[in-house]
């Protein structure tokens, strides 16, 4: 096949000429002119004016040109095109000398007159014009041969024209030494411009080549039109007007377009911008030849005058000799020069030889047949063949089959471009590599340079394999997990991605399951973080050992992880999610299953939410739907599969607005703060207050903390474990309203304690320290012992080490510290034994139950015991029937709070509770007296207790400022307080 190297036509690219227009304009303006001379103008009075001004107003208009050129472009060869301007200005004088004398005087010109002199002005400035163009030599020698070639050439053809004409006008009788010079003249500025003419030819600049071939054409049209004149044949027969003056007006005419010829391809500096890459040989050739061609014109003109019998002139004599000196001297220097080049070449090659085998990249040269011409040695250390078995092998041979189409694509794309656009490109490819290299054969990822070479191409390779490994590494280390080396998150999407845009992606039996263990935060816990990495990679293993060879199996971060199962075509939607759903279940008994870790056997569950993908569905919307069924799974009770319904985003949604509408509650004042009243039962004194936090939504609605904390306490992500930011911000509203609104009572006179409730965790805040409740008592004006601050339930995931140092700390100030939910589990008497701890608050479980059960009347009079002889203060919470309050004052319970005394109350009926200072104890059955009933009077619902128990209503209530009525109304019962709703203020 044909190879990288293969014959490609290369776009041709458009020369800088000046345009088709000028140059046909140029030549029907020359053509008018010679059709006119070659019919004598109609009239011998037009030819002499054509003949005479005409050729001056052509040769004006060349000068004029050039100058302009020269003064409006700065160039480097601006001299020489003034210098043209002067000479062909000279012509032009001449030319209008001739015509005042034959068309205005009608006289014959003499000879010489003023016409004269200006012609031969013509020649000098031409000749150094001519020099200026030349390619000035680099070196002295360059400079003599210069001069020499100028000699060989001018003295060539003085030979050869002496021989035929000059002899015989130099000699002519009768003629003047002025006649004799001038006609002498003509001809020897001719034969020097001759001569320049060719010597510039073979050492032209590459500079403006268009423009110098143009001057030179033109000035070389002239000379020849001089020479013809200067023939005794047509000289005798000459009149203005006639052809041989359309050589002279087509001269001038080309020097007046010279200057603007190719301007596109030049710099400023007239240095060309897209100079071949290649030399012309034929050029080069002549060059070479020129001074053997000049001494073969000198041989012929001694062998015209042997042939013709006549004496050999003098004046040949001594021209052929200096010219064979010249040629002597010129072979000379030329030899000399050839040695030092031939020294320098042999240096550059062994150092270029040195440079290419001692390179560790691989240098080939492939001929145009994509035959390899030249490898160097590298190839054996890089590929582990031989240069010379490389050599004469087929480059394409070498290239991997799967590589191959790139490479030639590219290869003849680069051909097919233009060398100054594009004079490099780069290709990789994969190349065989023989049994001499480590590690065996193979292929090899190569990366190549390619260069052009006379036709061919230049591959500079190098082996980048470890790089490309490493590449695939990286990119592998990207895509998957570094601890189970399952697809990660990001590759996971792709895949999704790529399974929705496929061709079936209308097949919903496509789906995602995103997996979490449950229980897996207790593992590393209580075995250990390494032993709960080798949880994760036993389950990995597994979850991969489950999903078929196509699907896809990924961990997502922590204990998720994901399966992507792609559909099977089944058009039954039924069979679809039975076929998935059994999926599901497989991998779920599959991660239960006991683990084997650090010696220890342990057990998780799994969590799986399926989520299909519907036409139309983005993996985004895919995979947010299996981690919304997941954490319902999660919910549900854990362990179990749960299949997406569209009832799930639309719970989220209204969270998130509930959520949104919490936040704006806070920013637009709607929390209420409350207070309960906490009462000794000894005498019903209000000896504390409760401060709790309610919403009182646009609506007017009033929401308990049940019910808002229950949004703003949702976890975050659907229960990951980190706790919601809206109850920070409820906390420290909270805190602060509390403290607040406790200083103005106690400037007041109210002096009783606030209670605030907080979570153990936020109490190990950075913001929650010591200090900062500190600065909060100081800046309010309470007193630190009027601050009770009550711990809520405790989390394990809050070490007690520093709970304790916190609380230690606020003790120290004098804030006192209340454990509540005192007797829910073995977690709060763990805090008790650690913590320092001033009040215990029973939990609501045991009040409620305390006059029905007498297994919690039991617990609850045991935990009442352990607390008094620690001498700790004790409050019973959620105190709603007055048989309860009876039974904890009777087990020694101190303090209580609830429905049996107040609900919570806002800032105005508190402070006249506070003035009241007291609510009725209930009293034991047996202490009442007998029929008469007790009432307690509250702001709930009357109860009568008596020897008969609870009976019809009493005829006397209390109403809610302290007064009795005899039909006075009683507001509807207070339930819970933190169910119990609180109309507005």
């Amino acid at each position: 096949m044909s190879t990288p190297g293969a014959v490609i036509s290369r776009r041709q690219v458009p020369g800088g000429g000046a345009g088709l227009l000028p140059q046909l304009v140029l030549a029907l303006v020359c053509g008018g002119y010679a059709t006119g001379a070659a019919l004598g103008w109609g009239s011998s009075r037009l030819a002499l004016i054509m003949g005479d001004f005409g050729l001056a107003a052509a040769a004006l208009a060349g000068a004029v040109s050039c100058l302009c050129y020269a003064r409006c472009r700065s160039s480097c060869l601006r001299p020489a095109w003034l210098l043209f301007a002067l000479s062909s200005a000279m012509a032009g004088f001449g030319n209008a000398v001739w015509g005042w004398y034959e068309v205005v005087l009608r006289t014959p010109v003499p000879s010489p007159s003023p016409a004269d002199f200006c012609f031969l002005l013509f020649a000098p400035p031409a000749i150094v014009g001519l020099l200026v163009l030349a390619k000035r030599p680099a070196t002295r020698a360059g400079w003599i041969c210069l001069a020499l070639d100028a000699w060989l050439i001018g003295g060539s053809l003085l030979t050869i024209s002496w021989s035929l004409a000059l002899a015989h006008t130099a000699h002519q009788e009768g003629e003047s030494v002025a006649h004799a010079a001038l006609s002498l003249a003509y001809p020897l500025l001719d034969i020097v411009l001759v001569s320049m003419v060719l010597a510039l030819h073979f050492r032209r600049s590459s500079a403006n080549r268009s423009a110098i071939n143009t001057a030179i054409a033109a000035l070389a049209l002239t000379v020849l039109c001089d020479a013809l004149f200067t023939s005794p044949l047509l000289r005798e027969h000459y009149r203005s007007g006639q052809l041989l003056d359309a050589g002279w007006f087509a001269g001038s005419i080309l020097l007046a377009y010279a200057p603007w010829v190719s301007r596109r391809d030049t710099d400023g500096c007239g240095r060309s911008r897209r100079e071949s890459p290649t030399s012309r040989p034929t050029a080069g050739s002549l060059a070479a030849l020129a001074p053997y061609l000049a001494a073969a014109v000198c041989t012929l003109g001694i062998l015209y005058n042997v042939i013709d019998g006549s004496r050999i002139d003098r004046v040949v004599v001594f021209t052929a000799c200096t010219v064979a000196l010249a040629l002597v001297v010129r072979q000379g220097i030329m030899l000399l020069d050839n040695m030092t080049l031939t020294q320098e070449l042999a240096e550059k090659e062994n150092h270029f030889r040195s440079l290419v085998q001692g390179s560790s990249d691989v240098i080939m040269i492939a001929a145009p047949t994509g035959v390899l011409r030249y490898v160097s040695p590298a190839a054996a250390g890089v590929y582990g063949i031989d240069a010379e078995d490389l050599i004469g092998s087929e480059f394409a041979s070498l290239i991997h089959p799967e590589d191959l189409g790139g490479v030639v694509h590219e290869v003849r794309r680069f051909l097919a471009a233009h060398p100054d656009e594009e004079p490099t490109t780069r290709i990789e490819c994969r190349f065989r590599a023989g049994g001499g290299r480590a590690g065996g054969g193979g292929w090899l990822n190569v990366e190549s340079t390619v260069n052009r070479h006379h036709g061919g191409l230049i591959f500079n390779s190098r082996d980048v394999t470890e790089r490309v490994r490493l590449q695939a590494q990286l990119q592998h280390s990207a895509e998957h997990d570094p601890l189970t080396d399952l697809p990660n998150r990001a590759l996971f999407t792709e895949r999704v991605r790529q399974a929705l845009s496929g061709r079936r992606t209308t097949d919903p039996g496509t789906a995602v399951l995103f997996i979490d263990l449950d229980g897996f935060k207790a593992v590393n816990d209580t075995v250990g973080h390494q032993a709960g990495d080798e949880l994760l990679v036993h389950a990995a293993r597994r979850l991969q050992e489950s999903v078929r060879a196509g699907d896809t199996a990924a961990r997502l971060g922590g204990d998720e992880f994901a399966a992507l199962i792609l559909g099977d075509g089944t058009r039954d939607a039924a069979a679809r999610e039975y076929r998935i759903v059994e999926v599901a279940e497989r991998l779920r008994a599959g991660l239960s299953r006991p683990y084997r870790v650090s010696g220890t056997e342990v057990r998780v569950a799994a969590s799986i939410g399926v989520a299909f993908a519907d036409p139309g569905i983005n993996p985004a919307e895919l995979m947010r739907n299996a981690d919304l069924a997941m954490y319902r799974a999660k919910a549900a009770g854990k362990g179990r599969v749960e299949l997406y319904a569209p009832q799930m985003q639309a719970e989220v949604v209204r969270r998130a607005e509930l959520a949104t509408r919490l936040r704006n509650a806070l920013h637009d004042g709607e929390f209420a703060l409350l207070h309960q009243p906490v009462v000794d039962l000894a005498d019903g004194r209000i000896t504390a207050v409760a401060a709790q936090a309610r919403w009182r939504s646009q609506q007017g609605i009033l929401f308990t903390p049940d019910e808002y904390l229950r949004v703003s306490d949702q976890r975050g992500d659907h229960g990951r474990g980190e706790a919601g930011p809206r109850t920070a911000e409820i906390d420290r509203w909270l805190l602060e309203e509390a403290v607040e609104q406790a200083a103005e009572r106690h400037r007041a006179g109210h002096t009783v304690p606030v209670a605030v409730r907080l979570s153990p965790h936020r109490l190990t805040e950075r913001g929650m320290g010591p200090g900062s409740v500190e600065a909060l008592l100081t800046r309010h004006g309470l007193p630190s012992g009027a601050l009770v601050l009550e711990l809520a339930e405790t989390d394990p995931k809050v070490p007690l080490e520093e709970l304790e140092r916190r609380l230690v700390a606020l003790r120290r100030l004098g804030v006192r510290i209340a454990l509540d939910g005192f007797g829910s589990g073995c977690a709060a008497i763990s805090a008790l034994r650690r913590l320092p701890v001033d009040v215990l608050k029973l939990d609501r479980g045991l009040v409620e139950g305390v006059v029905d059960s007498a297994r919690v009347n039991k617990i609850t009079s045991g935990l009442l015991r352990i607390a008094a002889d620690l001498g700790l203060q004790t409050v019973a919470d959620g105190v709603d029937l007055p048989e309860q309050a009876v039974a904890l004052k009777a087990m020694g319970c101190t303090h209580a709070q609830g429905a049996v005394f107040s609900g919570p109350l806002d800032e105005h009926r508190l402070r006249r509770a506070l003035a009241r200072g007291a609510y009725p104890v209930p009293a034991p059955a047996d202490r009442l007296e007998g029929g008469r009933e007790a009432v307690l009077t509250t702001s709930a619902l009357p109860v009568k207790v008596g020897m008969q128990g609870r009976e019809a209503l009493p005829k006397r209530v209390a109403v809610s400022d302290g007064r009795e009525g005899p039909d006075s109304v009683t507001p509807p019962p207070l339930c819970s307080n933190n169910e119990t709703p609180v109309p507005p203020t």
